[in-house]
């Protein structure tokens, strides 16, 4: 259960990390000091097996029109997958990602409207670059050297997945429920040493996600739902990185049944108490303009 006290013993047992500054955020040519203006990312899938419908686009057109909606709606960024995350699906290979990617990514760029490209395979990262994305979400770890390689030749930011395998479609045994293991000593370990391989690789620009979207497998929804609470409360832990943190919102299909699509909302002002700086939804709208009430109040 989450309330008042329990926030209060979650602030006063890790008080030292609390206010700790993080570099700001840079795509492009534009930086953002995320704390006072947090940064929110669109999604466009362009994979039928994706499973937020409402962010699936089904051809080029309609992938071009959503991400424009998105920038209407206030994404400062627009991330766009060919593939489903979800391990129960088909794969897609390197080249029909790349087929359908890069139109979608060099319409957007030429409408000066930033991109960002989900991926875990270097063939599709270097071609997403190449057409105009500017951040790498990167959703893999076994191939670092070359996707660090190809974020530092492109300038790009990297968004760097806390991932329990190799990447989102090969993740190790699912965890077990009842682990209530403090999960963020592990995430620091894994991030400081990933961190330090992108800096020496010439990444100037680096922000980190916990991956409470996909980074691990738990059989009981409901104990998925209380892990990805309690890292989205415990992020600010991650910020003495120095680094800006960055969430895939949870949207928990059987904790919300049918009004799961409020569930971003909620998972946002979780995620805002943590001290999140960039948030990663399929319902901009609803975000920003919690985000804003957040700052407002």
């Amino acid at each position: 259960m989450i309330d008042l006290r329990r926030l209060v013993d979650l602030a006063a047992a890790h008080a030292d990390d609390l206010d700790r500054p993080v570099a700001p955020l840079r795509i492009g040519s534009r930086s953002y000091d995320t704390d006072a203006e947090p940064v929110v990312m669109g999604v466009v899938n362009l994979s039928r097996d994706s499973t937020y419908r409402e962010s699936v686009a089904t051809s080029t057109a309609n992938a071009v029109r959503r991400g424009r909606v998105l920038a209407a709606q206030g994404a400062h960024l627009v991330d766009v997958g060919a593939e489903s995350t979800n391990v129960a699906k088909e794969r897609v290979d390197a080249g029909q990602q790349i087929r359908t990617l890069v139109p979608v990514i060099e319409a957007l760029a030429a409408d000066d409207i930033a991109v960002s490209i989900e991926s875990y395979a270097a063939p599709t990262v270097k071609a997403g670059l190449a057409a105009g994305a500017r951040v790498l979400n990167l959703t893999g770890s076994d191939d670092d050297a070359a996707m660090f390689e190809l974020a530092a030749e492109h300038d790009a930011t990297v968004v760097l997945c806390h991932i329990y395998g190799a990447h989102a479609r090969a993740l190790d045994a699912a965890r077990d429920p009842s682990d209530e293991r403090d999960a963020i000593p592990e995430m620091l370990e894994q991030f400081e040493r990933r961190v330090a391989t992108a800096r020496a690789a010439g990444v100037r620009s680096i922000a980190i996600d916990p991956g409470v979207g996909f980074s691990f497998r738990v059989d009981d929804p409901h104990a998925r739902s209380r892990h990805q609470a309690d890292v989205l409360l415990n992020s600010f832990r991650l910020r003495r990185l120095g680094l800006p943190v960055c969430h895939s919102v949870p949207h928990s299909f059987d904790l919300f049944e049918e009004q799961f699509r409020i569930a971003e909302s909620f998972y946002t002002v979780l995620a805002s108490l943590g001290g999140t700086g960039v948030y990663r939804t399929h319902e901009v709208p609803q975000i920003v303009a919690v985000l804003g009430a957040l700052r407002a109040l």
